[in-house]
């Protein structure tokens, strides 16, 4: 998804000498088509919001642009809180939203129990809505852009896996691949969960790690109405949101190791069932439909790097922690600024550079699930 909107951007700005490589036989096999769909402001740093910001209008205006639906949904995101320290971070959160013009609105826990009349809520003490997050289909946006790249004179090559980077006097020189070398000045590393080994091809350290998450989707629950938003029960990482007839739920594994596994956890899924369940009591009688495990691209705040790395013509975009299908579209944008002009003018790189990690200015994004 990254590098897709990349090439597209730098396309629309008339740069199309632009090659994107992808190993798998077909573009989103990846962590693009692993992801759950969600898109949202609701975040607790200044840079995470300015990016969903800007995303999220770009997705507002694809369809149109790029004749390729997405399945667009604005249910919302709503997060559920369950002791007083989550009450004082979401508070301290909206404050920086609204200052941002994200007009989240505090509930309290009573309406939360009457949004949601089906889940068993007696511990919720808040939360939080933002009607204008929601969902979008992950394969529309990657095929969007892709095909729009094509058009504009980008070359897109399946089966086609990077093997090296050429570096010589600090400068890019050409990326190795298995189908052979690519002479170029720039190379833009998008790789996802495997970013920090295409960084050591280029002699680059990235911090960054890949880290299983996993979900599933149910048989029909017709119990549940059209309007049922995005929930997030914070303290548990867990969560739930329509999909076709029947629901997604997913909850994250705070012990799981970093590593390439994307086998199903079935122990994990057993303790998310029991937990979903406990939410909300129907599932107890819903089936399995699918079973998803992918990779999330773990930075140490949580945030994303993005940009110009030591090495002269080696950029990154990476290390989005399970944002990055939310934040491709201002990605793909930034990325274009920073190597056609050299800076970018939506939103300042600073916060997400990799040099942050010399200085130590590495707040945390405490906004994760």
């Amino acid at each position: 998804m990254i590098g897709a909107s990349t090439a597209y951007h730098l396309a629309v700005r008339g740069c199309t000498d632009v090659i994107l490589i992808e190993r798998e036989a077909f573009f989103g096999q990846g962590a693009t088509g692993k992801c759950a769909g969600g898109i949202r402001c609701q975040f607790a740093s200044e840079a995470n919001i300015r990016m969903s910001l800007l995303s999220l209008s770009m997705l507002t205006r694809f369809e149109e642009e790029h004749e390729q639906a997405i399945d667009l949904r604005r249910c919302g995101y709503l997060f559920m809180l369950t002791s007083p320290d989550e009450k004082d971070a979401f508070k301290r959160n909206l404050t920086l939203q609204h200052s941002l013009g994200v007009m989240t609105e505090w509930i309290d826990g009573d309406e939360v129990r009457h949004m949601l009349p089906l889940m068993q809520l007696d511990d919720v003490l808040a939360g939080t809505f933002h009607p204008d997050d929601g969902l979008a289909d992950p394969n529309g946006v990657m095929i969007g852009y892709i095909n729009s790249a094509r058009r504009l004179g980008v070359r897109t090559l399946t089966d086609v896996t990077a093997t090296g980077i050429s570096v010589d006097s600090g400068q890019v020189r050409a990326v190795q691949t298995t189908q052979g070398t690519i002479a170029c000045q720039v190379v833009v590393n998008a790789s996802g969960p495997w970013a920090a080994l295409v960084g050591r091809m280029a002699g680059l350290s990235l911090p960054i790690s890949p880290v299983r998450r996993q979900w599933l989707t149910t048989t029909p629950t017709p119990e549940i109405k059209p309007d049922f938003p995005f929930v997030v029960d914070f303290a548990r990482s867990l969560y739930f949101h329509l999909e076709g007839e029947g629901l997604l739920t997913g909850m994250s594994n705070s012990q799981q190791r970093p590593g390439f596994d994307t086998s199903v956890d079935q122990d994990w899924e057993l303790a998310h069932m029991e937990a979903a369940a406990a939410r909300l009591p129907l599932l107890e009688r819903a089936g399995v439909i699918a079973r998803v495990a992918g990779l999330y691209e773990v930075t140490p705040d949580a945030h994303p790097i993005i940009g110009r790395t030591p090495i002269e013509g080696f950029y990154v975009a990476v290390g989005f922690s399970g944002h990055g299908f939310m934040h491709a579209p201002a990605t793909g944008m930034l990325m274009a600024e920073e190597i056609l002009d050299g800076k970018t003018t939506a939103i300042d790189l600073g916060p997400l550079s990799l040099a942050r990690f010399n200085t130590g200015d590495t707040p945390h994004e405490y906004n994760v699930i």
